[in-house]
């Protein structure tokens, strides 16, 4: 391309119009948002500095799974060009993450990343009514000679080459720079479990889903909702990555009506762009599917339960590996104990051999593919060191707070005296009741719900009300607790917490409880439950000393004393 040929190919005339005068130039042609996302996580880091090479972005509209890119793009301040002015100018070099685009005629080399774990998984032809290997390019792109296929393994090569012929001497080891940054991302894990809200303690299961019908959501599109009802929420907290393509499938909204009992149970859905990696670093145990972010995870050395393993899968490659040496979840079985089991015998070996197989000499992904990128463009490399993975940022918070609790208590005795209240709390919107009775006669369930719950028959159904946010001082909380349990006479306690300290829980009755809890902040519903448990199980609440134990999270002492009644001398 000569100097005086279009530089900046965006709209007409725009040579004209441009500040940058690039001595190259590359295209990046997006199909779809798994597709834009990985060059979007990848190029800056190649190009950075460099005012030797213009970037122009084109989209490819024909894939079912195209909604969303524009906007992802455009978010991302990229310049984008109509797809059919592709043909009308002369590029250095095509990048891109989606084997299926519609390349145009010309002479420019199409270099072509994984937009996740080599060649794993059948999908459909959009071309025609078969299925075919995604990942590959269509073999008339491999005889024009143009095409360059990255691959993160020799064995993704040598399966190519008794697949596709024709892509023999078009593969390029470049290594995985998406694992490459999840490996360096693992000291920055506690600050990911800040940002997710998993506080200290706490466990943080990730159910991770692919796209099709043999997918985890697409089997078991319950599976999220199973797990929050039967995880209980002080001890766990359930994450939901899902696929790009389904989400340009089906929409946000159909996605949040599907799983709208899950997210009111507290479910963290992982944008589709971009997060899914800290929240697959934060994890402490994946539950998934033949998908790459479960293969990721594995090789990064977090506990995995298979849910599905679809046919789709492609035998002999590293999904397969895993799907020989991980746990198959039972979902008739008791899950919390699958995932007890699962992250206690885990040893972070256990799928070394798995990582051995998909990634050759983690940490150098970037760099050789700096390396090929000017090769292809026919530049010297910058002077600059070459690239290293970069530490992932923090995600957002994804959650909405959960506002209505089954609460199941045991009240453990010495000499007819509490000694210990255990708690576990599961959401409302999720669980089903079962499976937490215990043979103690001292066992007792209630449902909880705060003030801000929606669904007013659970309001109105509750034993106890919590307010959701903590009174100013003990006036403003002896007021909520009054107008509470006069709004809402099937109630049995209502409780507030006071903003510099402490509790105070209401009966029915008139008495007002003092509760004062050891250790990090918790909410109201903890010692309201120890209040209800004490209450019915006939023992005193004035000056008691109680150990309150959020299941098997962590232990806590609980001071109780009755508030002196103008109405009465001392308390009851």
């Amino acid at each position: 391309m000569s100097g005086d040929q279009l530089r900046v190919p965006v709209g007409h005339d725009a040579h004209r119009w441009g500040t940058f005068r690039g001595e190259r130039t590359l295209v990046v042609a997006t199909r779809t948002v798994t597709s834009a996302v990985r060059i979007l996580e990848t190029l800056p880091a190649l190009l950075r500095g460099d005012d030797r090479v213009t970037v122009v972005f084109a989209h490819d509209p024909t894939s079912a799974f195209g909604s969303g890119v524009l906007d992802l793009l455009h978010g991302a301040g990229c310049r984008v060009m109509p797809w059919e002015q592709l043909e009308r100018i002369a590029p250095d070099l095509i990048l891109s993450a989606s084997e299926n685009i519609d390349v145009p005629e010309g002479h420019c080399p199409v270099l072509v990343l994984p937009h996740g774990v080599g060649f794993q998984k059948l999908v459909p032809d959009s071309r025609g009514p078969h299925e075919r290997l995604s990942g590959v390019v269509p073999d008339s792109l491999l005889e024009s000679g143009r095409a360059w296929l990255a691959v993160s393994h020799p064995a993704q090569e040598e399966q190519l080459l008794a697949t596709h012929p024709k892509a023999a001497g078009r593969t390029l080891l470049v290594g995985d720079p998406c694992f490459d940054e999840l490996l360096a991302s693992r000291e920055s894990r506690d600050a990911y479990r800040e940002a997710l809200g998993v506080p200290a303690g706490r466990r943080l299961i990730v159910v991770s889903s692919t796209w099709g019908p043999t997918s985890l959501l697409g089997r078991h599109p319950h599976l999220p909702a199973s797990l929050l009802g039967e995880l209980p929420c002080d001890e766990y907290l359930v994450a939901a990555i899902v696929h790009p393509n389904v989400w340009a499938a089906h929409g946000a909204w159909q996605i949040r009506v599907l799983q709208a009992a899950a997210l009111d149970a507290g479910l963290r859905l992982v944008p589709a762009v971009h997060a899914w990696r800290a929240a697959l670093v934060a994890a402490d145990a994946v539950v998934g599917d033949h998908g790459s972010v479960t293969l990721y995870g594995a090789s990064a050395g977090t506990p995995v339960l298979l849910g599905a393993f679809g046919a789709d899968a492609v035998p002999g490659t590293a999904i397969h590996g895993l799907a020989a040496v991980a746990p198959r979840l039972d979902l008739r079985g008791d899950l919390r104990r699958q995932v007890e089991h699962v992250i206690h015998e885990h040893t972070p070996e256990r799928y070394a051999a798995v990582a051995q197989s998909a990634f050759a000499e983690p940490g150098q992904a970037l760099p050789r593919l700096r390396a090929a990128l000017y090769r292809l463009l026919r530049l010297p490399e910058p002077p600059s060191p070459p690239p290293s993975a970069l530490v992932l940022p923090r995600p957002d918070p994804s959650a909405a707070p959960v506002t209505s609790w089954q609460v199941a208590t045991e009240v453990e005795e010495i000499d007819h005296v509490p000694s210990a209240v255990v708690v576990h709390r599961f959401p409302a919107a999720v669980h089903s009741g079962s499976g937490t009775g215990i043979g103690s006669p001292l066992f007792f369930t209630h449902l909880a719900c705060s003030d801000g719950e929606r669904d007013r028959r659970l309001v109105e159904s509750a034993s106890v009300i919590l307010a959701h946010r903590p009174a100013p001082n003990a006036v403003g909380a002896l007021r909520w607790i009054q107008g509470t349990l006069e709004r809402l006479p099937g109630s049995l306690l209502a409780a507030s917490a006071v903003r510099h300290g402490g509790f105070l829980i209401g009966l029915r009755d008139g008495r007002i409880v003092e509760a004062a809890v050891t250790g990090p902040e918790l909410d109201a519903g903890l010692p309201a439950a120890v209040v209800y448990a004490c209450l019915r199980a006939g023992r005193p609440l004035g000056d008691a000393y109680v150990t309150l134990r959020i299941g098997d999270l962590r232990t806590e002492d609980v001071v109780l004393r009755l508030r002196p009644s103008p109405a009465r001398s001392g308390p009851r």
